[in-house]
């Protein structure tokens, strides 16, 4: 899709930009303890201020469900923000009516206020169109700079796209720029990791991948899941053995789309989850005892994962391979992660990867800056990844 950005804005002297920021961030004792979502605003911040723009920032903590709840303010979030901006930022009590109003007028072209918390209003998440209009009222034009949220039709995210000229931000136009990369116009062949517990929480995703992909991985629980509904001996692993029926439909909607489905030919077994814990690699097919659990993918798998990387141009990355958390379940996703690092550093790979479980193992295999793209997105980036449309990303289109 193409979508509009600020560089379509024209001249934004004199003008106010209602930013939709996601600062929802980590906090403890009315401190921020993890402030990378404060960071990634910065550019489309300091670009709007550079143009000459009031930057009017919105934003939701918590869950505070339409009433005014103290603890769940966004006030304790305006010193580290002016810390990294290095310019003063007001902070409005409300973020509608008059009490905006009023402090954004007080604030001068290229100043910046943080308002209240969106998800005070009970018209946030019912995109109420009266509220959609009590927040246009506040400015010139909108800019969506949290696609992590964009899969939410709230009155923040989609309701006010709808009556300002809307625009993607910075961090907004990267994060679609890569996903677009990933999937929407990849260089081929394209390649897809996914992995996890459950089946059931990535049906959509596997279902739209094999329609879109040269080859599609699965490792983590899922795999056995696979493993079993092909008869293949698991032990006593994690698996959902009532989604067999529908493993098997995926296998055959694979084949059926030219899709290569790898899935693991050896494992590692072990009797218990704990660190440094004595394991084995066992060939998909031999015999398990029924205490023996798989909680990693082997050498074999491994080695075929490498060589089917190699020979892609383009990666999708979505699950660790095995129980990452607790080595040695951790040699697989590591192993990989560095061969796709490696690879994305040559120049030789597009790689993109993407939800809470991938960004901690390619952190935990310290290969996440050598990522063409890490999304932190979450739930946004899973259902874009499952070819659902978001709402918040519709607006923009041009």
């Amino acid at each position: 899709m193409t979508f509009r950005t600020l560089d379509d804005a024209g001249s934004l002297v004199g003008k106010t930009a209602l930013v939709r920021v996601d600062f929802n961030v980590p906090m403890e004792d009315g401190k921020v303890t993890e402030d990378t979502r404060l960071r990634v605003a910065l550019p489309t911040i300091n670009k709007l201020r550079d143009a000459g723009a009031k930057v009017a920032l919105l934003a939701h903590f918590d869950r505070p469900k339409g009433k005014v709840v103290p603890s769940m303010s966004l006030q304790p979030v305006v010193d580290d923000l002016e810390h990294l901006l290095g310019a003063p930022v007001r902070f409005a009590g409300d973020c509608v009516g008059d009490e905006a109003r009023a402090a954004i007028a007080d604030i001068d072209a290229g100043g910046v206020i943080l308002l209240e918390n969106v998800r005070f209003h009970a018209g946030e998440e019912a995109n109420d169109p009266a509220f959609s209009a009590q927040l246009a009222e506040l400015a010139d034009l909108y800019v969506n700079d949290a696609f992590s949220a964009a899969h939410r039709a709230h009155a923040s995210t989609e309701g006010v796209a709808h009556l300002l000229p809307a625009y993607a931000g910075e961090s907004m136009r990267r994060e679609l720029d890569a996903l677009d990369a990933a999937l929407g116009n990849p260089r081929k062949p394209v390649i897809g990791i996914v992995g996890g517990a459950k089946v059931s929480t990535k049906l959509d995703l596997l279902k739209n991948l094999v329609g879109k992909l040269d080859r599609l991985a699965i490792g983590g629980g899922m795999a056995n899941t696979f493993l079993f509904a092909q008869g293949i001996d698991i032990g006593g692993s994690l698996a959902e053995r009532d989604m067999a029926e529908t493993a098997l439909e995926i296998i055959a909607e694979a084949k059926a789309r030219g899709c290569e489905l790898l899935l693991p030919v050896d494992f590692v077994v072990a009797t218990e989850v704990k660190p440094g814990v004595a394991c084995r690699a066992v060939p998909a097919g031999d015999t398990l005892s029924a205490d023996d659990k798989i909680l990693d993918a082997g050498p074999a798998t491994v080695a075929r994962l490498v060589e089917a990387i190699t020979a892609s141009k383009t990666l999708i990355w979505n699950g660790p391979l095995g129980v990452f958390e607790v080595p040695p379940f951790d040699a697989a996703t590591v192993s990989v992660a560095h061969h796709v690092a490696a690879r994305t550093r040559g120049g030789h790979l597009v790689a993109v990867g993407g939800g809470g479980d991938t960004v901690a193992a390619l952190h935990h295999a310290g290969v996440a800056d050598d990522m063409t793209f890490v999304s932190t997105a979450g739930g946004a980036f899973l259902e874009w990844m499952e070819g659902k449309p978001l709402p918040g990303v519709e607006a923009l289109n041009r």
